[in-house]
């Protein structure tokens, strides 16, 4: 049964994060389409729940969150809605940099894709309204979790449990949330990284990799996944680059530090993978 969700009318004013540099795409957003961010404004824990800032994508993803707790599908559920916060309810166990480790190994690599399937599988029939409004855009159809990194997943022990922070879901394909954690998932990442910032004790057999990912899921490795991943990043890199002209936190402050260049690098290595 879906929780009560209520509004109230109050005027008051928990970031995962993922490997050293940053991979996150959601930030602490502001609540108008418009309306620049002046200072960022924290994520709080309260007990069982969780209050965020709201994005001007959060109405969409609402819906979204609606659908999935309709189906069973372990997410945060949303519990109240004020002028400027959304109340989620808090998902027990661990998330964040720790999860890096859990998707090292081949086991807990299976579990993460076999979640992605789940939840893609949950969504298959679901439909927003034609002019819902998400943070890459206008629009309905199959609607990609958009950021099922690691970090966004919630693990007890060896076992994961749930996906978290659906602020960049968005119209698109399976093959859009595939391609994305494959990017983690090979990892599309120099071996110096993986060993420093993503837990792997030494150089990760990547096309292995890659295969495990794409059967536990139950997909075809994609053709031309290298230039598939190459693309989703520079994407990804347009949506930074547009959340931080909006003056969204962190965004703005990456492009400040030059983070578009670490994309535009990290690009270049994916395309030129032989993988």
């Amino acid at each position: 049964m879906r929780a009560h969700i209520r509004r109230t009318n109050r005027n008051s004013k928990r970031s995962r994060a993922g490997d050293a540099e940053p991979t996150r795409l959601g930030g602490v957003p502001s609540h108008s389409l418009n309306e620049p961010v002046i200072a960022a404004r924290a994520v709080e824990r309260h007990a069982d729940f969780v209050r965020r800032p709201l994005g001007f994508w959060s109405s969409a993803v609402h819906g979204l969150l609606g659908h999935l707790e309709a189906v069973g599908f372990p997410a945060p559920r949303l519990v109240n809605v004020t002028d400027d916060y959304e109340e989620l309810t808090w998902v027990e166990g661990e998330s964040g940099a720790a999860t890096w480790a859990k998707v090292v190994d081949e086991e807990g690599l299976g579990q993460w894709a076999r979640l992605l399937r789940r939840y893609h599988d949950a969504v298959r029939d679901y439909r927003a309204e034609p002019d819902a409004v998400w943070s890459r855009g206008r629009g309905t159809g199959f609607i990609c979790h958009g950021d099922p990194g690691p970090w966004n997943t919630v693990w007890k022990g060896g076992t994961i449990v749930a996906f978290i922070d659906f602020d960049h879901a968005h119209p698109g394909s399976p093959q859009d949330d595939i391609v994305y954690a494959l990017e983690f998932g090979a990892p599309f990442r120099d071996d110096d990284t993986c060993v420093k910032h993503m837990a792997y004790p030494s150089t990760p057999d990547r096309r292995r990799r890659i295969q495990v990912l794409c059967d536990a899921y139950g997909v075809a490795v994609p053709a031309n996944l290298a230039t598939l991943v190459a693309d989703r990043q520079l994407r990804d890199g347009a949506l930074v680059a547009d959340l931080a002209r909006r003056g969204l936190e962190p965004q703005a402050t990456w492009v400040r530090e030059g983070y578009l260049e670490t994309i535009r690098r990290r690009a270049e290595w994916s395309a030129s993978a032989k993988l």
